[in-house]
């Protein structure tokens, strides 16, 4: 995980944090207006995104609300991503 206040593309840590089992798909998730952050659609998966920002992000058969904690560096195992957010829904779905 890098330092606090960093920026990083938007699908990028989509990706890092296993949202999406690919980058391109982590990428449409985007584009075909499926997340939210803090509140406002986006569509350009270059967004960049920061500790503190939150996510609502409409999956296939789950929506997930997200208050990222931290920036990825690497897309590692399930042990790893989940350290990247805080799961706000409390219901301790998992992916």
């Amino acid at each position: 995980m890098t330092e606090a206040g960093t920026r990083q593309r938007l699908d990028k840590w989509l990706w890092f944090a296993r949202m999406a089992r690919t980058r391109t798909a982590a990428a449409e998730l985007v584009t075909d207006g499926h997340v939210r952050l803090n509140g406002q659609r986006i569509t350009q998966a270059a967004k960049a995104v920061r500790p503190g920002d939150v996510l609502t992000v409409a999956l296939q058969r789950d929506v997930r609300l997200l208050r990222i904690v931290a920036t990825g560096e690497r897309r590692g195992p399930y042990e790893e991503a989940r350290l990247l957010y805080e799961d706000l829904a409390g219901d301790g779905a998992t992916t």
